[in-house]
């Protein structure tokens, strides 16, 4: 029989993934034998469990049963993040519900207060703020006199294609007269 030491020494390279066919044979062969040193029992189980996986693993069903088994669990899984993911949307859209009702009414119960106490001080503040979104506008509006000049533009270019746009028309309408004229039923009969 295999001597302790190289059991171990053969454990730790099949561990490390470093192990020949053979030599996990011979792992598996020592471990079924039932002379098993008592140090090394408790990896018997874990070789027994490998051989019958070993065994399994010619039935054709196994990759539809793992498949099968794959999935079950990723829908259970979606399914569970689902009904979480409902139910804690309900609640938070309870509390927004609740607390907007909640603050409308407290809303609705105290007057409105003004601002300022003296007229004038609103009056030169109003003003204020209007002076300010005026002048932003005009910066705005400013850039659109760009626009004006392509218009200018423009129509120099159409005046100069006018007289071509005309003559093109009046070819179209010569056109569809001519195909439509009772002349050239009679000349076709």
């Amino acid at each position: 029989m295999m001597e302790t030491q190289e059991i171990l020494r053969l454990l730790q390279r099949y561990f490390d993934g470093e192990t020949t066919e053979a030599e996990e044979q011979q792992l598996n062969a020592y471990f079924q034998s039932g002379e098993v040193a008592d140090e090394l029992a408790e990896y018997t189980e874990f070789f027994g469990g490998i051989a019958e996986l070993a065994e399994k693993a010619d039935d054709p069903t196994i990759e539809d049963d793992v498949m099968d088994y794959i999935l079950e669990n990723e829908h259970r899984d979606k399914t569970k993040y689902r009904t979480m993911w409902k139910a804690v949307t309900g609640i938070a859209a309870s509390v927004i519900i609740v607390l907007g009702g909640f603050l409308f009414f407290q809303e609705q119960q105290k007057p409105f207060d003004d601002t300022f106490s003296d007229p004038e001080e609103a009056y030169a503040y109003a003003a204020k703020t209007l002076q300010f979104v005026g002048s932003k506008y005009n910066q705005g509006v400013a850039h659109l006199s760009e626009f004006e000049k392509l218009r200018k533009g423009s129509e120099s270019v159409k005046k100069a294609t006018d007289p071509i746009v005309e003559f093109y028309e009046g070819i179209e309408k010569i056109e569809t007269t001519e195909a439509s004229s009772p002349l050239q039923d009679i000349d076709s009969l």
